[in-house]
């Protein structure tokens, strides 16, 4: 009987465009930041800090962008991982050789993928669909090539940049739980600037380009400026994502860990999690982080009886089914069963 929104009067303009209209939302969002900033680095060992909410958070933040391209603005890409990889070596070298902050190179290199991006979102002024994603997939091609062969950028073919000692305000992050708050408070700060950008003008002419792009143009909406802003927003949070994952999980940058493998997997998290929702994004990823442990927890139980090559490939064969059943059950994703969870709660135990 909490989650109601009766007795939930609104009268003032800023309740009634909150973003979390209902008390019981906005205490569960109390406290999962609870959780995120005092219980889980007080109680949490340094592997679960370091290499499953480090990545979960970047990855989460990299699906967000990829759904305002792909969910709000509906325009399709398969290159995500791409802009990733020039947000990481942006913000490295923005960091190692001109000797910025790292609370403005990280920025930085995001400012440096939206640049990279709203060139490649040049096409989809004149194509879109099918033809559309084989030109992302071609800038996937294209900056892997530029950052392996271009050697004052990546140190040369499969160069590889370490990560140096990393400071804000001259403070040493050297522990897991420094680099977790510094990834948190990023992603943080992002997600809430990101789900008021969908809620404003701006998210509303995504959404009318996404349903239908002919009738968009016709009622004043600039397809020219609205796609390349999304192109440019939604590769700003890929760098952003990328230069975090790279300094504050793998320590290096490497252009193999931001392959075509990677973007498949950025896509399969919207699916997966639900496009055109902030929250898909963050199911989407926190599934694609525990599926491998979960499925190599569970084949270790059955390790005599499953053979090598099935143990081998299941991550893909488990990752692939999955997101056929969602396409087919659930188009919607995760994020749509959990609203569908929220709206019976608010009938229940009654049946109208």
């Amino acid at each position: 009987m909490l989650y109601r929104e009766c007795g939930n009067f609104k009268d003032t303009y800023a309740k009634d465009m909150a973003i979390f209209p209902i008390p019981f939302d906005r205490w569960g969002l109390g406290v999962m930041l609870f959780l995120a900033f005092v219980v889980i680095p007080l109680t949490a060992n340094n592997y679960w800090i370091s290499s499953i909410m480090i990545p979960f958070y970047c990855f989460s933040l990299a699906a967000l962008g990829l759904n305002f391209l792909t969910g709000y603005a509906g325009q399709v890409s398969i290159g995500h991982a791409a802009f990733m990889a020039v947000g990481a070596y942006g913000s490295l070298n923005l960091y190692t050789r001109f000797q910025l902050p790292l609370l403005l190179s990280i920025p930085g290199g995001g400012i440096i993928a939206a640049a990279v991006g709203t060139i490649f979102g040049i096409p989809s002024l004149r194509i879109k669909g099918f033809y559309l994603a084989v030109s992302t997939l071609a800038a996937q091609f294209i900056i892997e090539w530029l950052l392996t062969h271009w050697k004052w950028v990546s140190g040369g073919v499969f160069g590889t940049i370490e990560v140096p000692d990393l400071y804000v305000f001259g403070w040493l992050l050297d522990t897991p739980v420094k680099k977790y708050y510094l990834v948190l408070c990023i992603m943080v700060l992002l997600v809430v600037f990101g789900k008021n950008l969908v809620r404003g003008q701006l998210g509303r002419n995504w959404m009318a380009i996404r349903d239908m792009d002919v009738a968009a143009e016709i009622i004043g909406v600039s397809l020219f400026r609205y796609k390349l802003i999304a192109f440019a927003i939604s590769a700003f949070y890929a760098g952003i994502a990328g230069a975090m994952v790279t300094m504050a999980y793998y320590g290096a940058a490497n252009i193999e860990e931001f392959n075509l493998v990677l973007s498949f997997h950025l896509l399969g998290m919207i699916i997966i999690g639900g496009m055109g929702t902030v929250l898909g994004s963050f199911f989407g990823a926190g599934f694609m982080v525990l599926l491998p442990i979960f499925i190599n927890q569970t084949l270790l139980v059955f390790l005599e009886r499953v053979p090598s090559d099935l143990r081998a490939n299941s991550e893909a064969i488990v990752f692939g089914g999955l997101i056929v059943f969602f396409l087919i059950v659930e188009p919607y994703g995760m994020a749509r069963l959990w609203r569908t969870i929220k709206d019976k709660m608010r009938l229940w135990p009654f049946p109208y």
